[in-house]
């Protein structure tokens, strides 16, 4: 089904899953797609019915960062693996807000706080829709794991710092990430 935007029983669903999925790609047909899990809760907001955001922790990769910065392209996928089965699709258009943009400091306060915050990730949708799910296993959510922002107050800002500049100022195929 596909619906006209995300209304606030479809808000409040997507808000109450512990994971998503993003997927992105670079315009090169040879180029690698990337599809990368999401968590932590309250790291996913609905801004309005045709956009959505979630906070971009510092990893080991900047492919979405990269493709989003080369072509806006993107895919969230929601599954439900509790309660009834489901898969939701927002397809749109995404772009990297950096602490240093306007902006930033007003979207930042949508979610958890969190060390190793390196970017915002916003997505003008284009076509939302939902899929049975009726293969997707029945999973159960016990917890976030601490270890991602463990590791960032471990580093500190110096280290994290340059743990980007290594790590995040280019994807896999050569992309510009992060600027340094």
């Amino acid at each position: 089904m596909v619906f006209d935007g995300i209304d606030e029983k479809l808000a409040s669903w997507l808000g109450a899953q512990p994971m998503f999925f993003v997927a992105t790609a670079p315009l090169a047909g040879d180029g690698l797609v990337n599809c990368s899990p999401k968590g932590l809760l309250e790291t996913f907001a609905v801004l309005t019915e045709r956009r959505v955001a979630y906070l971009d922790l510092t990893g080991s990769g900047i492919e979405t960062v990269a493709h989003l910065r080369e072509n806006g392209r993107i895919v969230l996928m929601f599954c439900a693996f509790e309660g009834r089965p489901r898969i939701v699709r927002l397809h749109g258009r995404g772009e990297v807000v950096l602490p240093s943009d306007p902006g930033f400091g007003d979207l930042v306060t949508r979610f958890s706080d969190h060390p190793g915050t390196r970017a915002i990730v916003t997505v003008d949708v284009d076509r939302v829709s939902d899929s049975c799910g009726f293969a997707v296993p029945r999973l159960a959510y016990v917890e976030d794991r601490d270890l991602l922002d463990l590791s960032a107050v471990k580093k500190g800002p110096a280290k994290m710092a340059a743990y980007r500049e290594e790590r995040n100022a280019t994807s896999l195929d050569g992309l510009p990430g992060l600027p340094c």
